[in-house]
């Protein structure tokens, strides 16, 4: 079954979880590189929600370092998880234009809901250069966007695990990480131990992207699965996507990250898609977020013939 014809775009300028300033300013990033009109071109139909309430950084105390900001970060998820919930009961496909990658605690955990009234399973692609599995007790920052996996496959930190109906949303057998290259010492344990498919950019380097992603699609979409695709830009490498808060070099090329996508619209399962950590401050004429707005037309079906 192909995915729904409608598209909501719900802006979520959060940068509370992030060490570096910056990302707050993607969603109008994004819609100045014409996500809308160019979504639109392709046949859909396109509502633009606008962004959701989020508070400033200055006015906000950092409450606990181990997870900075975690309350204030927890209540703007949980405004995410309702925007997300409604765009799929009213069958459109929510994109979250992030904003930091904490964000994905709140998306991810709506999909779960709207999958399991759908009686189906939700297999959740994670592409980033990182793997976002710090908790509170391993994290060397303390900064959130380093955890929403974590929390999304449970059960720390708590205040994003809590969010939605599914708990946890996701099973480790459903997720895919695709393009890391980045791990904290002791998060290198959790992943092994989680039971989540890791494929990093060694493997791509081996084997291909295309078998690496079809691989990766085909072990968390079985069953007829919904696929919820969470794309971090930092997963290119910095020398096409120069504007993201933590680059690593040797990431993605431009046309495997748009293969990667291409690849997911040809399973016509995507409910639900995050672009998040585009970082205006750190870019060079809106280079990162145009290529955000090119590889989300590939995953809605652009192709080059």
């Amino acid at each position: 079954m192909a995915p729904p014809r409608k598209i909501d775009l719900i802006g979520i300028p959060l940068d509370l979880g992030a060490g570096r300033r910056g990302v707050d300013m993607g969603p109008s990033a994004l819609r100045i590189a014409q996500l809308g009109g160019r979504l639109a071109a392709l046949g859909y139909t396109v509502n633009d929600r606008g962004d959701l309430r989020h508070p400033v950084r200055e006015t906000r105390p950092t409450g606990n370092a181990r997870k900075k900001y975690i309350r204030d970060i927890a209540r703007v998820c949980r405004q995410l998880y309702r925007a997300s919930d409604a765009a799929l009961e009213s069958g459109s496909t929510p994109v979250v234009l992030g904003g930091d990658h904490s964000v994905a605690a709140g998306s991810v955990a709506a999909a779960a809901a709207a999958a399991r009234r759908r009686r189906r399973p939700l297999g959740l692609l994670w592409v980033d250069a990182h793997a976002d599995m710090n908790t509170p007790s391993t994290s060397t920052s303390g900064n959130v966007h380093g955890m929403p996996l974590a929390a999304l496959l449970g059960p720390e930190p708590a205040e994003l695990a809590s969010i939605g109906e599914v708990i946890p949303a996701v099973r480790p057998d459903r997720v895919a990480l695709l393009g890391i290259r980045s791990l904290d010492a002791q998060e290198k344990t959790r992943v092994r131990d989680s039971g989540v498919h890791l494929f990093t950019m060694s493997d791509i380097d081996r084997l291909g992207l295309s078998t690496i992603t079809q691989r990766a699609l085909s072990l968390i979409g079985r069953g007829r699965a919904d696929l919820h695709v969470s794309f971090d830009l930092d997963v290119c490498d910095p020398a096409i996507a120069p504007g993201v808060g933590t680059p690593v070099r040797g990431g993605l090329s431009y046309r495997e990250a748009h293969m990667l996508m291409e690849l997911v619209a040809d399973t016509g399962r995507m409910r639900a898609l995050d672009l998040v950590e585009v970082n205006p401050m750190l870019d060079t004429h809106n280079a990162t977020a145009e290529l955000a707005v090119e590889f989300a037309l590939s995953a809605f079906g652009q192709r080059i013939l």
